[in-house]
């Protein structure tokens, strides 16, 4: 009894009626001819980890930082609460089992494969985005003091811009702080995920269940709980986790849109190719086996149709025959 309330919240009044009419696409029939159809879209992807890697490998823009601007930068280092290696664990890794988990219940390879595709998207166009801004602007992390300075003995040039004489990786990643890459990569993961649950589970249905919401809702405070972090070790300064959340969220919107109408629409939880899909399968089905009761059923209306045209009104017959009696009729009773 409770698991039928629950579907009912999750799927709506008509879930189980709605999935007994649902075409199913397996991996072994349609995977390759999928993959065939977006294979510049994985050329792409793969173009987009070849400009990752060389953004990471330039340097940064070495911004001018003078005596007066140590005052904001004087924040201890520490170790990062959210290792790197974890974050393509909950932003990639993790929606990818969600994906996989709702592909072996419904066994829609368009709906597994445009997740994935829209999601490494999502991920790659953010990355790309927040190191090339984070190269062009060069902006200090609250610690850069401290990689500058190791000792704590400071020294400028005549022109007042720091002498740094630490370690050459601390310096360059110290100039890296705008915007913070943790927050967009978070975003851009989880808040795919949140839209792909969104329409999954019907959140904007209208029928008010606001634990739909929770569950909208817990990708993206797993998010916000990782951008909050990242001011708390003083990697960054809160503009650069605000504008790297907001980056990463934008570009998840646009990717997820791409391949899946909005979550608030009526066919919100599939990917427009899977409609598509099943409009192309019902019409082979209808060419290779028609219909032959529809057609007799045509011919049956036809066939009752026809006498209504010889009619003037309900029950009377207009030939001759009838009309010469019906006046004979009208003559002798009077009424003509």
């Amino acid at each position: 009894m409770s698991s039928q309330i629950l579907r009912n919240v999750f799927q709506g009044p008509q879930g189980r009626a709605g999935e007994a009419e649902l075409e199913v696409f397996y991996m072994k029939s349609h995977g390759r001819k999928v993959a065939r159809i977006h294979m510049h879209d994985w050329l792409i992807l793969l173009l987009l980890v070849f400009i990752e890697i060389g953004l990471n490998i330039i340097h940064p823009f070495y911004r001018f930082v003078g005596k007066d601007m140590m005052t904001d930068l004087k924040y201890p280092m520490k170790d990062n609460t959210v290792p790197l290696w974890a974050v393509p664990v909950y932003t990639v890794l993790l929606p990818i089992l969600i994906f996989l988990f709702i592909y072996f219940k419904r066994r829609d390879i368009y709906d597994l494969h445009h997740a994935i595709l829209g999601l490494l998207f999502s991920i790659l166009i953010t990355g790309v985005l927040t190191d090339a801004i984070k190269d062009a602007t060069g902006r200090p992390r609250p610690d850069f003091f401290w990689r500058c300075f190791p000792d704590g003995i400071d020294s400028y040039d005549r022109w007042g811009n720091v002498v740094c004489h630490g370690k050459d990786s601390d310096i360059r990643e110290g100039h890296k702080s705008f915007p913070s890459g943790h927050s967009s990569w978070s975003f851009a993961g989880l808040g795919f995920l949140a839209l792909y649950l969104a329409g999954k589970i019907k959140a904007f249905d209208r029928r008010g269940h606001v634990a739909k919401l929770c569950i909208v809702f817990l990708p993206l405070l797993m998010a916000s709980l990782v951008a909050v972090s990242r001011v708390d070790d003083y990697w960054h300064h809160w503009q650069d986790v605000f504008a790297g959340g907001l980056l990463g969220l934008i570009v998840a919107t646009f990717c997820y849109l791409q391949f899946f109408p909005a979550p608030y629409h009526t066919e919100g939880w599939g990917p427009y190719a899977y409609f598509r899909a099943c409009e192309e399968t019902r019409s082979n089905r209808r060419l290779a086996h028609p219909d032959p009761g529809r057609e007799v059923s045509l011919g049956i209306s036809d066939s009752n149709q026809q006498p209504r045209q010889d009619r003037h009104g309900p029950g009377l017959d207009s030939s001759p025959d009838y009309l010469s009696y019906s006046l004979e009729s009208d003559v002798e009773s009077g009424k003509v």
